[in-house]
């Protein structure tokens, strides 16, 4: 199975690469024209002059892009050129009805449709461990997994279509109490006058250790938020799982407030920084 790919942004251009690693690539677009030709030539593959063109080349179309409206685009724009049989990933974190009324739109071209959105951050990208929640039809994705497999260490299927899209709100969700209790607990430790370093390795071998700790603690606290995910990216996704929360006749208070901390740092200007950036806000509430 040949694959396209659509979107090279900062988790796009890792997982395409991990594609063409195993032979699994033909094809790439990006709205930025010279992204998707630099890579292209990096890569040793083909950019396509357009979505529809890629759709007409190869057996799998994968997308990987910022926000629902982004997603309604590159499938308008492809469908011309999509061929019956041709399978439809999308990587995208986007709402759950988005993904239902895409699948429509594809299979009435006589495509198949999976959402199938990742968790995992730019190191997983890049080192193939990332973790995907697959919705849709069994039979669709038994033949999309040698191309996830390229990418991923996990991938569970959880169902129907626009299930991948509740599961990944479910981890968005998480994310936020997480940050929240990483951040404010370490801007605690520096309250206490303690070792930031010292800090971080004893927490981190005990209950309280998890993946954020490990892997943003040292930097936040040296002032350091070079995104693996974007405030903004995370500030949208909260507001998904906040209407879903909403049309289920439930609160979410931690990623509400969790979306408000994040509104406050991108008027500030700290939107394209790490969701860690969140320790910015905590140091400043501590202040006299």
């Amino acid at each position: 199975m040949q694959a396209g790919f659509i979107g090279l942004g900062a988790m796009g251009r890792h997982m395409a690469r991990n594609l063409a690693t195993q032979g699994l690539l033909k094809t790439l677009w990006n709205r930025t024209t010279a992204t998707a030709e630099a890579l292209a030539q990096e890569l040793g593959v083909a950019a396509a002059p357009n979505p529809s063109s890629l759709a007409a080349s190869v057996d799998a179309v994968m997308i990987c892009v910022s926000a629902d409206d982004d997603v309604r685009s590159v499938i308008e724009q492809l469908l011309p050129g999509l061929k019956p049989g041709t399978l439809v990933i999308d990587h995208s974190t986007v709402s759950r009805e988005t993904e239902l009324e895409m699948t429509a739109k594809v299979a009435a071209a006589g495509g198949s449709y999976l959402d199938a959105p990742v968790s995992g951050g730019m190191e997983g990208a890049r080192h193939r461990t990332l973790s995907i929640m697959a919705g849709g039809r069994a039979e669709d994705l038994q033949r999309a997994r040698p191309l996830l497999q390229a990418m991923a260490a996990r991938i569970v299927h959880m169902g129907g279509i626009g299930s991948g899209q509740a599961a990944k709100a479910v981890n968005q969700i998480m994310c936020a109490g997480i940050n929240q209790a990483v951040t404010e607990a370490l801007s605690f430790a520096q309250a206490q006058g303690l070792a930031m370093d010292k800090v971080i390795e004893a927490v981190a071998g005990g209950a309280a250790g998890n993946w954020f700790l490990d892997k943003r603690g040292l930097t936040m606290t040296q002032g350091s938020y070079e995104p693996g995910f974007k405030l903004a990216l995370h500030h949208k996704d909260l507001a998904i799982c906040l209407a879903m929360a909403e049309r289920a006749g439930m609160k979410l208070p931690v990623a509400e407030t969790t979306l408000h901390h994040y509104k406050q740092l991108m008027q500030q200007g700290h939107g394209e920084e790490d969701i860690s950036a969140l320790y910015r806000l905590k140091n400043r509430q501590r202040q006299p």
